[in-house]
């Protein structure tokens, strides 16, 4: 298991973490996505460790960004 946290932004709302949550949780492998909306860490569990580009690509999908 593998645990990685990263900053996202752009997220105001809960429609921002829904829309963030449901792109990460696409990503083959992701077993688990918590958001934190007022410091913008996105923290993803998953059952190994995930290239960032597939991490950045499902935040971009979302319409956000990740730093």
């Amino acid at each position: 298991m593998s645990t990685s946290t990263y900053t996202v932004t752009g997220m105001t709302c809960q429609h921002c973490v829904a829309s963030v949550t449901e792109e990460l949780t696409e990503v083959p492998g992701v077993t688990d996505v918590a958001v934190d909306l007022g410091s913008g860490a996105v923290t993803v569990t998953s059952d190994q460790p995930l290239p960032d580009d597939a991490v950045r690509a499902a935040v971009e999908e979302a319409g956000y960004t990740l730093t």
